[in-house]
């Protein structure tokens, strides 16, 4: 039994004098406290390894990562800048991201003692942000963050996600430089000059030790208690603008079978009077040559005459010809033509 109790003791004391070691990575600060005071940081850079403190409950060791880190910022509402009316203009909603991270030892420190965990940091800055993005945005006019459409079609395009179709590779390119420059020129806005005082980066870093990295908008988007209001006015302008590419389909419609029944009209005159000429020609060919084959034949040609009188009188139709047996008409029943 004592055996057993001295056995347990010594794993006891072994690994209470373990918690007497501790290493730092190179991704990471480590703050040590005493009884609650401040001892030391060591920056993973150029303190990583294997140290020693005292055990605890003695000294504390509180990890944090020094490398970037990055969280989403809650959208928020802000109104731009009418530059002409100088009012303002449209309430636009903004969504975008920070990037972040503890720069050195001292900032460590300063970190430690004011804002403690990276969740409290988000909370700190997601409204320091935040109302900063929206001072600058208000600043800013609409079409300086929201790109109109073209007159080709093309999509609304937004600063720092936008997409424009209906475009060639040049215009393409040539938007989404125009959508780098947009969202350049808030982010400038935003983090302001780094050698100010009162810039985001430098009030960050002074009081919370926390370097700002980069602060980037995803999307600026209109707010959802107006967005069917304006979808509204979209489906209203395209029906508009597909009620004018009918009307003007249905004129060029009738302009063209117009003018198609104009050249049809043209094509049958002149086949008219192309069959009138061609047949008046070919009647007077016939005559000649029925002229001339009747003098060499009188009696053939009187002959030939009367069939066609017969034929003309009999054919077709319901008349009723009282006629003498003795008309020359019926020389041709009662025989042929003499020699």
């Amino acid at each position: 039994m004592k055996r057993t109790l001295l056995i347990a003791a010594a794993v006891l004391l072994a690994l209470w004098l373990r918690t007497a070691l501790y290493s730092v990575d190179y991704a990471e600060f480590v703050y040590v406290t005493r009884f609650g005071e401040p001892v030391g940081v060591y920056d993973g850079a150029t303190d990583a390894g294997l140290k020693v403190k005292y055990p605890w409950p003695v000294d504390s060791v509180l990890r944090l990562d020094r490398r970037v880190q990055a969280f989403d910022l809650p959208a928020v509402e802000s109104l731009t800048r009418d530059p002409v009316n100088r009012t303002v203009d449209k309430t636009l909603a903004v969504d975008a991201f920070v990037t972040w991270r503890i720069p050195d030892a001292d900032a460590a420190d300063r970190f430690v003692k004011v804002v403690r965990t990276p969740e409290q940091a988000r909370k700190i800055l997601a409204p320091l942000v935040n109302g900063r993005l929206a001072a600058a945005v208000s600043t800013m006019p609409l079409d300086d963050l929201i790109s109109v459409p073209d007159a080709a079609g093309g999509l609304a395009a937004v600063a720092g996600a936008g997409v424009v179709a209906g475009v060639d590779d040049v215009g393409r390119a040539a938007d989404l430089a125009a959508l780098d420059a947009r969202a350049e020129r808030v982010r400038r806005r935003l983090l302001g000059d780094d050698a100010s005082p009162d810039g985001l980066r430098a009030k960050a870093l002074k009081e919370y030790g926390i370097e700002v990295v980069d602060v980037r908008v995803r999307r600026f988007a209109y707010p959802e208690a107006v967005r069917s209001s304006i979808a509204e006015r979209i489906r209203s302008e395209r029906a508009r603008k597909v009620a004018d590419y009918e009307s003007d389909g249905r004129q060029r419609a009738a302009k063209i079978t117009t003018d198609a029944a104009a050249a049809a009209k043209r094509v049958e005159d002149d086949a008219a009077a192309r069959r009138t000429r061609i047949e008046g020609e070919a009647k007077a060919e016939a005559a000649r040559v029925r002229g001339a084959a009747y003098a060499q034949d009188p009696e053939f040609g009187a002959f030939v005459e009367k069939l066609q009188a017969f034929q003309a009188m009999v054919a077709d139709t319901r008349d009723v010809l009282l006629i003498s047996t003795r008309h020359p008409l019926f020389d041709l029943l009662r025989g042929p033509p003499a020699k």
